[in-house]
């Protein structure tokens, strides 16, 4: 019996779908219906059945699941031992696209510098999908903001960065009241379904504040070189990137009360790859100035 065909009957009942559990493991839907058939040949049984439009367990894929799970774990402990060594093999790197067009790349040349038989496998994603892709072990560390709901014990948090909300105008508007750009001038919004352009809403929403839209996108580094093209003004976290120097734009800090964008990493106390996380998460505090608790270095003065 395949364990992986065991994960991949677990993650469809999990998600109730093929599709997803395909999605999850970057395979295809038709890979996972043919690991599911050949684990109920294996065993005898119908494990799965189809109810709408979502895969439920029948009982006895009921009566699987739980020792499937166990079995999974103990798989994992034991790949955990054999992969003690940090000395070489994977890690699989979630971030936000936000580090990785600004402070990722010098953390991953200090870590590749420091351990240069490791691979590291990087997905992009929101903070929302990397935390749900670390529950289900399907990245080992997740560079991401700081997640709304309490953290379990089992998850440890470093902090790199706390990022405040500045107001991107062209440079010619650099001597303007930044609340005033805002509500006089086109506005570039940040996409509200990220954890930046919801600071952002709030901020707006707190000091009655109803911006001229014009676009609305993801895509910060999008949103300041529509800026510098003269195309309005936006609301956006301080990011740190190199693609922003050149650009004729101001960043111009907002004078009201406002709550900090948390920046960080989060990964599993005990994972499959611990050692590497932990070894990567050293690294990465070298290079950003940080300590080893994942204090904020002091901030650059705004240009």
């Amino acid at each position: 019996m395949e364990t992986g065909f065991l994960r991949s009957f677990s993650l469809v009942v999990e998600t109730g779908s093929l599709a997803e559990a395909a999605r999850r493991q970057s395979l295809t839907p038709a890979a996972i219906s043919q690991q599911i058939k050949a684990l109920e040949r294996d065993i005898g049984v119908t494990l799965l059945r189809r109810a709408g439009r979502t895969m439920m367990p029948t009982a006895a894929g009921h009566r699987l699941l739980s020792s499937a799970q166990a079995l999974l774990r103990e798989e994992r402990a034991l790949l955990n031992l054999a992969h003690s060594d940090t000395s070489s093999g994977d890690l699989r790197l979630g971030t936000i696209n936000t580090a990785l067009h600004g402070f990722l790349p010098a953390a991953l040349g200090q870590f590749n510098a420091a351990h240069p038989h490791v691979r590291v496998f990087i997905q992009s994603g929101t903070t929302q999908n990397l935390v749900q892709a670390l529950r289900d072990e399907v990245i080992d560390v997740a560079v991401c903001l700081h997640p709304s709901f309490r953290l379990p014990k089992s998850l440890s948090w470093a902090q790199w960065r706390e990022e405040p909300l500045i107001v991107l105008a062209p440079a010619r508007l650099a001597k303007q009241r930044p609340l005033e750009l805002l509500r006089e001038q086109p506005f570039l919004r940040y996409d509200r379904s990220l954890g930046g352009g919801q600071q952002a809403e709030r901020f707006l929403r707190d000091n009655d504040i109803a911006p001229r839209e014009r676009f609305e996108l993801s895509s910060l580094l999008a949103i300041a070189l529509m800026v510098d093209q003269g195309l309005g003004v936006s609301l956006v976290p301080d990011i740190d990137s190199p693609l922003l120097h050149g650009l004729r734009i101001a960043r111009l800090p907002v004078p009201a009360p406002q709550a900090l964008r948390r920046f960080g990493v989060l990964w599993h106390r005990s994972g499959r790859r611990s050692d590497v996380v932990e070894a990567f998460v050293l690294e990465a505090n070298k290079a950003l100035g940080t300590g080893h608790e994942g204090r904020t270095p002091k901030k650059k003065p705004l240009a």
